[in-house]
Order: C-alpha cells, then structure tokens, then sequence
C-alpha cells in the first residue's frame, strides 16, 4: 500500500534512514564507490529535507520509499530506496509507476543512479526513460542521467 511520508516526523524519518542506509550500501557496492550522499544522510538531514516522499507499507510495516522534487515543468526523482529484504517484490515498479502515472501527469521526469546499476537503469526504462548521459562524479564513478518525456 502506498503511503505519503510525513518526513518532519522523527519517528518516520528514522523508518525511512533504517531503509536507506542498508539500500545505498548495495548500490555503493555496484559502483564500487561508498561516497555516494545518501549514505550519509542522518535522521536529521531527512527531516529537514523538501523531497516529497511516498512510502510503500508491507504488512504494516514500511519497507519501500520514493521521494520527488516537483517542479512546474519538470519532476526530479531523487530516491528509489527498497530495503535488500524486500528487493525483486516489484515494489520499485510499483512506486516508479506511482510517480510516472500520479505525480508527473504528462511532465517530462529525470533521475540519476549509478551507471552499474542495471537493475535500476533497467526499471527505468522499463517506463519509458531514455539514458541521456554518463557523468563522471569521482575519478572513474559515474553514475547515468536518464529522462522521460
């Protein structure tokens, strides 16, 4: 079941860095990079953060979430996190789907992950995105730029 995050609550907020931190650490490990910044985001950074955040409940319990910014003419996906738990339940579908069908209403959307992520890369493509670039974040680490239209 999908859910809207109340992030300001610190309760929630802990949850949500409790799903996170452990995601991010596979990701760094495909990248082969640990410096990735959402590892080191704390209670507090997730808080104070102006991300839209939408959750996925599993059996009560939350164990998926995706976060957003939303702009007038363009929607940013900036998190996709599922805990390695519960990875290969098509729950990353399901919140991708969220976003593409709910949020963006027709508005182009870009996001951003770790250029050997292939599971992620291949989910987004999966709804239409298109790589655009590689960026070189750290010497030899990139991660791929891809956009919807």
């Amino acid at each position: 079941m999908l859910i809207k995050l109340n992030v300001a609550d610190y309760d929630t907020a802990k949850k949500m860095i409790d799903i996170q931190l452990p995601a991010y650490k596979v990701e760094a490990e495909l990248m082969g990079f640990d410096g990735i910044p959402q590892l080191k985001d704390t209670v507090e950074t997730i808080m104070q953060s102006r991300e839209k955040f939408v959750g996925y409940l599993l059996e009560g319990e939350l164990a998926a979430f995706i976060s957003y910014e939303e702009a007038e003419q363009e929607i940013e996906i900036c998190r996709l996190v599922v805990h390695p738990y519960h990875f290969r339940k098509k729950i990353a579908t399901i919140l991708v789907e969220h976003v593409v069908e709910t949020v963006a209403q027709g508005r182009p959307i870009r996001v951003s992950t770790g250029a050997l992520n292939f599971p992620a890369k291949g989910l987004y493509q999966m709804f239409g995105f298109r790589q655009v670039r590689d960026v070189e974040v750290a010497p030899g680490v990139f991660i791929t730029e891809l956009r919807r239209n």
